[in-house]
């Protein structure tokens, strides 16, 4: 009898896509009015189904309308989504998704995730460019002598670095171009691909769910909660610190065990598939060069640049993509390819990560059909009346994983901040609790369930590496049930605080 394999990434989102397809036919569809700002006109435009009412961009307008924001938040550009306005819930006339809308889910989301699959192949080219030229083999290898006998110290840096980055400016689907880079680095140092793979989504994972100054979730979330964003800043710290910790001494077990033992690491049979994917050629004939030693510096620069223009500088998609482009072609003078050979290498660099680009776009038409099945809001609005008079260490808990439900549904930080902000955050008031600790439920909410959420990043990134979803899956789940102990306790000793 064959053994049954766990199916691909790609299958498990065309399967979640058909559940969700047919969610839409059982969920009652539901919708909240909408309330944005007009930057050019200076009004707030509230969207009631099909009817768009102007109204004065004032604090009576949002006091008259239950939303506990100061006006400021709109005005100077902290706010930049339409908000969800309390209590206006309402009913509407099913929209439930036909098949003809479920083949087309993965296309629509194919086109609406078109920024970050551009980046991901533009990448995947520059990768290409460098690895041609033999720089990278070269690095890495004098990278493996120089941490001989101190590998750990790999392990330690780069999650934190990743968790920095994470926790200050949601450095999350960036990381997907560390993937290629920084696996071989840990092959080198006799690790598995797992132990790369964890220390970056995890490090990512850690630094988003206790985000301390991220304006993607914690600043708008604060903001969309009438609440100044340092309120519960200490808290976020100290999870940071306690949470990254038990996942760094959880990576080094693992670590250590493979590298004491290779047959114990969890992606073993793949070995052979892995090094061939992740081949790290002999570099000993290789003349490092200053061409090799410039065009890995525009390599280096190119990430240290999108990391400020980021987090400094407003960038977004098109500004880091523009980046990558141009490094590729920098690399491409810097050593002499020639202009055939440039396009046939860089194409060959991008198709190495189309997989990884369609799994983003898979991904999201899920949250397409969802839109279009108007079920979101319906399930917000349940989810907030479930929880209305609740014990303040229940409520807390119960905040927490119904936000990790929610995530599933709307994997965006930002836009689930927006959307149920608003609605949530007065909960707070009822439970006598301070409205900080619903963004923290936000946030932790968020952040345990995207460690395993298949809508989320953690296929594109394990489908670099070529790893299973069940291999992943039986690594992280010890891990997953220590974090969501640790968080559901110190919420609810906090909100006795």
């Amino acid at each position: 009898m064959k053994t049954l394999k766990f199916p691909s990434a790609q299958t498990i989102l065309f399967i979640i896509a058909g559940l969700v397809t047919l969610l839409t036919w059982f969920v009652p569809a539901g919708k909240y009015d909408t309330l944005s700002y007009n930057t050019a006109t200076d009004k707030f435009t509230r969207l009631s189904l099909d009817e768009e009412i102007v109204l004065p961009a004032s604090q009576a307008t949002l006091e008259d309308l239950n939303i506990k924001i100061p006006i400021e938040k709109f005005t100077n550009g902290d706010i930049y989504k339409p908000i969800n306005i309390p209590e206006t819930y309402q009913k509407l006339e099913p929209q439930p998704q036909s098949f003809y809308d479920f083949v087309k889910s993965p296309i629509k989301g194919i086109i609406e995730a078109a920024d970050i699959i551009f980046l991901v192949l533009i990448i995947g080219g520059l990768i290409g460019i460098l690895n041609s030229s033999g720089a990278f083999d070269a690095a890495i290898g004098q990278l493996a002598i120089v941490l001989k006998g101190r590998e750990s110290l790999l392990i330690v840096l780069v999650t934190t670095l990743v968790a920095l980055g994470g926790t200050t400016f949601g450095f999350a689907e960036e990381t997907i171009a560390f993937f290629p880079i920084l696996i071989p680095v840990f092959l080198a140092a006799k690790y598995d691909a797992m132990v790369g793979v964890a220390c970056i989504f995890l490090g990512s994972a850690i630094g988003t769910m206790c985000s301390t100054i991220n304006p993607f979730s914690t600043i708008i979330a604060s903001d969309a909660a009438g609440i100044n964003w340092t309120t519960g800043l200490y808290g976020r710290i100290f999870m940071l610190f306690l949470c990254l910790t038990i996942t760094i001494l959880y990576i080094l077990r693992y670590a250590k065990r493979v590298k004491n033992d290779p047959s114990k690491s969890l992606i073993y049979d793949q070995r052979d598939q892995i090094a061939k994917l992740f081949t790290i050629k002999d570099s000993s004939h290789i003349d490092f060069n200053w061409r090799l030693k410039l065009a890995l510096f525009v390599f280096t620069s190119s990430f240290i640049l999108m990391i400020i223009g980021v987090s400094v500088l407003d960038w977004w998609f098109v500004e880091m993509t523009t980046v990558f482009l141009v490094g590729a072609i920098l690399i491409g003078f810097i050593i002499q390819i020639s202009e055939t050979d440039f396009i046939e290498t860089f194409v060959k660099g991008a198709s190495d990560l189309l997989g990884v680009a369609l799994i983003i776009g898979i991904a999201r038409g899920v949250a397409v059909l969802m839109t279009d099945g108007l079920i979101s809001d319906t399930l917000l609005y349940y989810a907030s009346d479930m929880t209305t008079g609740m014990n303040k260490g229940i409520f807390t808990s119960a905040m927490t994983m119904i936000y990790s439900g929610l995530s599933f549904f709307i994997p965006s930080s930002s836009g689930m901040a927006v959307l149920t902000m608003p609605i949530m955050a007065p909960l707070a008031d009822t439970v006598g609790i301070g409205r900080e600790i619903v963004v923290n439920t936000y946030q932790y909410g968020l952040g345990l369930f995207y460690l395993i959420n298949p809508t989320g990043l953690i296929l594109a990134s394990l489908a670099v590496a070529k790893i299973n979803f069940s291999k992943w899956l039986k690594f992280i789940f010890p891990l997953f049930i220590i974090l969501i102990i640790v968080t559901l306790v110190v919420l609810a000793v906090s909100s006795y605080l």
